[in-house]
């Protein structure tokens, strides 16, 4: 690794609000680590590294999650499913991350979290997409 860069680690999400996620930046990194077939892929020290980075990913996600899910009627769906994925970020998230099989797994956890939060999100205006292609 690069001594020079560092990887955030905000087990308590105090970041979130500061910091919107970086889809593209978690997308590539949930690519990787799904396209590991073998622990032996990756080198041991770096496991528990990619690990925080996925956590960080993964609360920030939710973070956004919550927040669009909780502005939903109490009785909708998206938002009763929102809960159900929130749940289990909590509990997976509350694991260690020792193992490849659990960086895949956090890995998982953020691809379901960014489907549940387009789910939850309000669409853009028709108006606003068409102003913003080129």
């Amino acid at each position: 690794m690069n001594d020079s860069y560092g990887v955030l680690y905000d087990p308590d999400g105090h970041l979130a609000a500061q910091l919107p996620p970086d889809r593209a930046v978690h997308e590539q990194v949930v690519r990787t680590a799904l396209a590991w077939s073998s622990p032996l892929d990756v080198p041991a020290d770096d496991v528990a590294q990619i690990g925080h980075l996925l956590a960080g990913a993964a609360h920030v996600v939710a973070d956004e999650v919550r927040i669009h899910a909780g502005r939903l009627p109490e009785h909708d769906g998206r938002r009763l499913f929102a809960e159900l994925i929130l749940q289990e970020a909590d509990g997976r998230l509350s694991e260690p991350c020792t193992s490849l099989h659990r960086v895949q797994n956090r890995a998982r956890l953020i691809r379901a979290l960014y489907e549940r939060l387009d789910r939850v999100q309000p669409e853009a205006p028709s108006g606003t997409a068409a102003a913003a292609s080129p």
